[in-house]
């Protein structure tokens, strides 16, 4: 026999039955995969395969915004959906005899790596909002594999499952159970206070109930948040002879005088970060495409973006042709008619449409011409 917690007869709530799990399971399914599909976008747009960087989209402008708002979105909305689905089905994780048969060994396998994938997953996420990374595995490819061993167990968990879960589909297929249509009430009040409460740093018409999320739009310089300042970056000290270099088929330099002095371009773009912010500001400098013709770049050709920054994982950027040609992608010299202030990037700094903040280089060195 079987002692403590976990001993038989501990269990004594009716709502750890089928119907509340395969509700909640819906619910569950529904935030993660959200989740996952948003997530693979942001992790393409990011590192896309060469086949597929010259067909990403520069529109809409918001694109990037949206989707990585959702990502974090349902993935903060998942959390307290799997603590509610675990709560409901916990007595059977810990059934015993753990295994009956090597089917049901392999069975229960496949549970304990989607609830660890699933619960490791979102613990890391969540800290990423925060920018904190108290773990030595590089966080990037971690949680991108993560998602995918989430995303492939809960794919076979439905399979394995699907008689059980067809069986409870429906409200009038199972029987009554009391209690569970408040318990249900309140995990959606809970997952509602969440959303609600942490949405606001990428919804604006929610940022008046912006109480929990990380990041507040309208804090940092000019009213924009920063999450790399100048000094992080080392670039604190701008060299007084600064000059760009635009190295291509005819390369030239312009001094940070001259740059003010070619035609001038404004664009209303976005701001929008892995974390889940994003924010609105007016821009101004020269367009990308300028520079490109004037060092006789040839139609089609990407650009790589170098930062004065001495080290980090994007201090070297690769910018695809659509968005290299795109006309609101700039050389952005001022942000709100105001130079550039230092954690903003100066002298001048990338701003384009639908892509990750961490992609809108500052602190620009030089632009190469690549093919």
């Amino acid at each position: 026999m079987r002692r403590g917690p976990f001993r038989d007869g501990v269990f004594t709530s009716a709502l750890h039955e089928p119907r509340t799990a395969v509700v909640l399971g819906r619910w569950l399914g529904g935030a993660l995969l959200v989740c996952f599909l948003t997530g693979l976008t942001s992790h393409l747009l990011q590192n896309p395969p060469t086949w597929l960087a010259g067909m990403l989209p520069s529109r809409p402008v918001d694109g990037y915004r949206v989707t990585q708002g959702l990502h974090v979105i349902s993935g903060v909305a998942a959390i307290p959906l799997t603590g509610a689905k675990l709560w409901t089905v916990y007595p059977r994780l810990f059934e015993w005899p753990p295994a009956r048969s090597a089917l049901h060994a392999l069975e229960r396998l496949g549970i304990a790596v989607l609830v660890a994938a699933v619960l490791l997953e979102l613990f890391t996420g969540l800290l990423n909002t925060l920018q904190w990374y108290p773990w030595p595995f590089p966080f990037r490819q971690t949680h991108f594999w993560l998602g995918w061993l989430a995303t492939g167990g809960l794919l076979v968990h439905l399979a394995v499952k699907a008689p059980l879960v067809a069986r409870h589909w429906r409200r009038a297929q199972a029987p009554a159970v009391a209690g569970r249509r408040g318990f249900l009430a309140s995990v959606g009040v809970a997952v509602g206070a969440v959303t609600l409460t942490t949405a606001g740093q990428t919804v604006p018409w929610l940022r008046a109930v912006d109480l929990l999320a990380p990041r507040r739009p309208g804090s940092g310089p000019r009213g924009l948040p920063v999450n790399r300042t100048a000094a992080q970056a080392g670039t604190v000290a701008v060299p007084a002879d600064w000059q760009l270099e635009v190295d291509g088929p005819r390369p030239f330099r312009l001094t940070l005088a001259e740059l003010r002095e070619l035609p001038q371009y404004e664009a209303v773009l976005p701001i929008a970060c892995v974390e889940g912010w994003s924010v609105s500001a007016r821009w101004s400098g020269v367009r990308v495409a300028d520079l490109l013709a004037r060092a006789g770049a040839p139609p089609g050709s990407a650009v790589r973006v170098t930062s004065l920054e001495a080290e980090g994982p994007f201090r070297v950027m690769e910018m695809p042709a659509p968005y290299a040609e795109d006309p609101l992608t700039l050389l952005a010299l001022a942000l709100d008619d105001e130079v550039l202030s230092p954690d903003h990037g100066f002298p001048a700094r990338i701003i384009a449409p639908n892509r990750p903040g961490v992609l809108q280089t500052k602190w620009v060195a030089r632009i190469e011409v690549v093919r």
